[in-house]
């Protein structure tokens, strides 16, 4: 069974390196991407962060947009729960129309930084609507379905691009594999935030079992993608040893929720600014660590066992050679079996 490759690139900050050089970076592993083939380049959101830049991604893709040439380029994820739909639609629809047929629109559920940031980017403090509402409304300003009766009907979402960027949600659970399905939207599991095996399998059960289609043109739109972190070097030990440095911080709120982030520090903050009880737990962190054959080997092991056709790669290592590196390696390795970029 063949495999489509694509990249999840965070644009993180190396040490002693200036935004300016983190984002030269991602420009260049975009670059390199389109050359190698991969499928698709997604950028992600984080806000107020010292260790990555992409606190905009529509803002990055306009720019990579400029910068490449074929590569799919693609946000993982905005996060829908901050904005107005219509928005994200607008700057969608500019990115479709600047790239046509380039575009992607992931959405993530995450708040993609601490609650200082998740307050300031909502003003209230918080946000009325549920995503799977939000969701619908984005899919109705991107594909122009506003219905009559609506109180805005009529609206548009200018510019109207030929061809509208796709919606894929992103997620970590069950319940978000049984929102995409109930919405009819391709989903991607993050692997590398929620490495739980049976979580894992749950979920894309249930996204198949359970996904919405009422004509051939929605059915279409059903796929299941892993989204993982990987890191390639000479040898497993030396790959080992990288990937020991990195770590799974899950900060436990009093209120229930449970998110994760990548450091002890982030998550006593998250913890203090919440203003409610928490606990923290320490765990590696999610990588397919090893030497190219074997990264190769438990890549083709996860795509038999979870049956997905598209494996998006996230490498976590900051110093950025080592990093680029860990993609052309992750490529070289699949040359035989990789689905070629459309």
């Amino acid at each position: 069974m063949s495999i489509r490759l694509s990249i999840l690139d965070q644009s993180q900050i190396g040490k002693g390196e200036s935004a300016e050089e983190a984002f030269l970076h991602t420009i260049t592993l975009a670059q390199t991407a389109e050359e190698l083939g991969y499928h698709r380049f997604w950028v992600s959101e984080h806000h107020n962060s010292d260790d990555v830049v992409g606190s905009s991604p529509e803002v990055l893709l306009a720019y990579l947009a400029a910068k490449t040439k074929r590569i799919r380029l693609g946000s993982g994820g905005v996060m829908l729960q901050h904005y107005s739909p219509y928005k994200v639609a607008e700057n969608f629809n500019v990115l479709a129309a600047l790239a046509p047929g380039r575009i992607d629109l992931g959405i993530g559920r995450a708040p993609g930084g601490l609650p200082l940031s998740t307050r300031a980017l909502q003003q209230e403090g918080g946000t009325s609507k549920p995503l799977e509402e939000k969701l619908k409304e984005l899919d109705a300003y991107l594909y122009n379905r506003i219905e009559e009766g609506h109180p805005l009907f009529g609206l548009r979402a200018t510019p109207v691009p030929q061809t509208p960027a796709p919606i894929y949600l992103l997620g970590t659970s069950t319940s978000s594999a049984e929102l995409a399905a109930q919405a009819g939207l391709p989903y991607v599991f993050a692997q590398f935030i929620n490495g739980d095996e049976a979580v894992i399998r749950a979920a894309f059960i249930r996204y198949r079992e359970r996904f919405s289609a009422k004509s051939p043109a929605e059915a279409a739109k059903r796929e299941a993608i892993l989204a993982l972190s990987v890191i390639v070097a000479a040898t497993d030990r030396e790959a080992r040893e990288w990937a020991s440095e990195y770590k799974n911080v899950k900060i436990h709120l009093e209120g229930g929720r449970t998110l994760t982030v990548n450091s002890i520090e982030a998550a006593e903050a998250f913890g203090v600014q919440s203003g409610e009880k928490y606990r923290i737990e320490v765990k590696e962190a999610n990588i397919i660590a090893g030497s190219q054959n074997t990264v190769r080997n438990k890549l083709l092991e996860l795509q038999r066992v979870y049956q997905v056709d598209e494996l998006i790669i996230t490498v976590p290592l900051k110093d950025f050679h080592r990093r680029l590196d860990s993609y052309v390696q992750v490529k070289e390795a699949f040359a035989d079996e990789s689905i070629p970029s459309r």
